[in-house]
């Protein structure tokens, strides 16, 4: 069943859990991650990114959208990270049903004009957008964009943010970081500030740079009120990783031989996050 992210998050947030966005950028990581969603029963988000986009090529989109209308799970495809509004646009047209833009790094006022210009061009589609206030870190040169340093997110602007653009969801930033965090750096989330955020803006909230995070700091972040969860850095170093050691047989060539336990250890890292975000059973909401 393929949805939009105002449909999917909305449940989640009059029920109390995070749907977890999982970030693909091949055919057999897709593949993976619709097998253990469907398998815990949890809806899904499918994030790309404009770099992944670039990577996988448009057609793959087409490719999920009719994986998504098959699966009994709900389904949303989300471009991540949408720079730009021509961006927005050509994912629209792609067949995305939401995007997220962000202007996280403008001034307040532009970001809300750039917001409000994609809000009125997605919703008249029926696609979400999804906006940003406030930046997150970045530990690496293999993480998503970023900031050297975090500006967390002011509760009071985020009201007036969501108020002036209708955006469908809102990442804030309470400390977290892009990628995986380098030895000896240990973030520490705001949850006071996430409480305080979601009590003056209630509408569904999202936490990026989900990966590398303790499990008993997001599993409370859960309950205070974030809906979806980004995820990338962890299910693709499970992937990588065990790739890594089954090509360690110099004889093997073949995909379907290389990539399925690399797609199980994936599955193991998915099928935890799932359970940590409260998403598992929930399909049966929708």
């Amino acid at each position: 069943m393929l949805i939009n992210l105002k449909k999917m998050l909305d449940i989640a947030n009059q029920n109390r859990f995070a749907v977890p966005s999982f970030n693909i950028s091949d055919y057999s990581m897709m593949n993976g991650i619709f097998e253990v969603s469907e398998e815990k029963r949890s809806p899904l988000i499918i994030a790309i990114h404009p770099d992944e986009l670039s990577h996988i090529g448009p057609e793959a989109v087409s490719a999920i959208r009719e994986k998504a209308h098959r699966a009994t799970i709900p389904v949303c495809i989300h471009l991540d990270h949408g720079s730009s509004f021509e961006q927005i646009m050509t994912a629209i047209r792609y067949g995305f049903t939401s995007v997220m833009i962000d202007g996280s790094c403008l001034p307040f006022r532009e970001n809300i004009e750039i917001c409000q210009k994609t809000v009125e061009a997605a919703h008249a589609v029926g696609v979400s957008v999804e906006g940003e206030l406030g930046t997150i870190g970045s530990t690496d040169s293999e993480a998503e964009c970023g900031s050297d340093a975090i500006i967390y997110t002011n509760p009071d602007d985020a009201v007036k943010f969501v108020e002036a653009t209708k955006v469908d969801a809102l990442a804030v930033a309470i400390g977290t970081s892009h990628g995986i965090y380098p030895k000896g750096m240990t973030p520490e989330l705001k949850l006071d500030l996430l409480k305080e955020i979601k009590a003056k803006a209630s509408i569904p909230l999202v936490l990026h740079g989900g990966s590398n995070n303790d499990d008993r700091e997001i599993s409370e972040a859960v309950a205070l009120g974030i809906n979806k969860i980004n995820i990338s850095s962890d299910i693709k170093i499970a992937y990588y990783d065990r790739m890594r050691e089954v090509l360690k047989n110099p004889s093997l060539r073949e995909p379907n031989t290389i990539q399925p336990p690399c797609v199980e250890a994936m599955k193991k890292v998915a099928g935890q996050k799932i359970e940590l975000f409260r998403a598992e059973g929930k399909a049966s909401l929708y």
